[in-house]
């Protein structure tokens, strides 16, 4: 069943706060910056790379643009989580395994 546009809304501004929240806890150890304004962000200092997860409410998505690529994440309402349809990969799963491609290190996020 497909989210309505108010479901979308929620849901995704859920897991966007859930997985900011787990960017910070990580961020502490893993030395990056993560901000949530409506998108969601995740910058490097060296060198500079920026991450950006959003939602985009006309088709239903939440977005990941990293390493040059674009994700495009949909709801799935048996697993009640965003996923990546190609490999089955959670919102918070394609963010760590980004994160920690970038870092060089596992991040696990936990969101």
């Amino acid at each position: 069943m497909a989210l309505d546009d108010g479901e979308f809304r929620l849901k995704s501004d859920e897991a966007l706060e859930r997985l900011h929240d787990a960017l910070v806890r990580a961020s502490e150890m893993h030395g990056f910056e993560s901000d949530f304004g409506g998108a969601l962000t995740v910058e490097f200092e060296d060198p500079p790379t920026k991450f950006v997860v959003s939602p985009n409410a006309p088709v239903k998505q939440i977005w990941i643009s990293a390493h040059l690529k674009s994700y495009k994440l949909e709801w799935d309402a048996a697993r009640e989580s965003f996923i990546l349809p190609e490999t089955g990969q959670t919102l918070s799963e394609v963010v760590s395994s980004a994160v920690s491609r970038r870092l060089g290190q596992t991040v696990t996020l936990n969101a």
